[in-house]
């Protein structure tokens, strides 16, 4: 991986053309950028929506048949997310990066599933943890054989149906891992809407910025075409036409704060 990844796509795989359209934008912002990673993902399966008659995604087969075309077009690395551990072997052997829910953050057999792919792993730090818990969550995948691992800061409860953004959170992490800050679900508002959650996706950008300027190895954001219509977490996400102007905002903010990371102030 390079030194600073990028992890950007749909939050669920609604169909090949969504898809194929976030892929090809990524494609280009990678060979704008040729010394940051990016990494398309998108869900095949979203196994924790509110209700019973939210759209999850195509399914395991169809998915993943979807992400390995979004590797042969554009070149790019994938991830996606397992919720139990007989998945992760069909996903290790499309994606680059397993990743792990934030609900599932300390499920101990789905970590091991995780970590026994070879691939690298980044797991959301559940909205319940505490930072310095996650050292916990990075022995287990190391006890499985997991090199690559990251941490992904991703907001905390704050009361019922909000989250908050504790930025000591990143420095701490990084004491056990490398640490990704996720924008969009940082600004989600978890079953906000009743039967489904909000979000205040305006509130994404100058999280992220901060985020960046505190020192962290990556951002991650969900991003749609028409967020406003998008099948899961549109609330949260952020247009495509706008992913230019913020991933050139974030990597000039990144060139400056990484000048002064790890500077001592006692």
């Amino acid at each position: 991986m390079k030194e600073f990844i990028l992890i950007a796509g749909p939050c669920a795989i609604e169909n090949e053309s969504v898809v194929l359209t976030v892929a090809q934008k990524l494609r280009e912002l990678a060979d704008r950028f040729p010394n940051v990673e990016f990494v398309f993902k998108s869900s095949f399966d979203k196994a924790n929506r509110s209700s019973i008659s939210s759209f999850r995604g195509p399914g395991l087969e169809e998915g993943l048949r979807i992400l390995a075309k979004v590797r042969e077009e554009f070149g790019l690395k994938i991830t996606t997310d397992i919720h139990e551990s007989w998945q992760a072997e069909p996903v290790g052997d499309v994606v680059d990066i397993v990743q792990i829910p934030a609900f599932l953050c300390r499920q101990t057999d789905l970590l091991l599933s995780a970590a026994r792919t070879g691939k690298a792993v980044n797991v959301k730090k559940g909205q319940f943890l505490a930072p310095w818990d996650t050292k916990n969550i990075v022995e287990k995948l190391r006890y499985g054989g997991a090199k690559d691992i990251f941490l992904t800061e991703r907001g905390v409860s704050f009361g019922y149906n909000n989250l908050v953004v504790d930025f000591r959170s990143l420095p701490i992490m990084s004491q056990f891992a490398k640490v990704i800050f996720d924008a969009t679900h940082s600004v989600q508002l978890p079953g906000g809407m009743g039967n489904r959650s909000g979000g205040q996706r305006e509130f994404a950008f100058p999280l992220m910025r901060a985020a960046v300027a505190v020192g962290c190895d990556g951002v991650f954001m969900e991003t749609h075409p028409d967020p406003d219509s998008a099948l899961s977490d549109g609330p949260n996400q952020i247009p495509l036409k706008d992913l230019d102007f913020v991933v050139e905002a974030i990597l000039e903010i990144r060139d400056v704060a990484k000048k002064y990371r790890g500077v001592p102030v006692r």
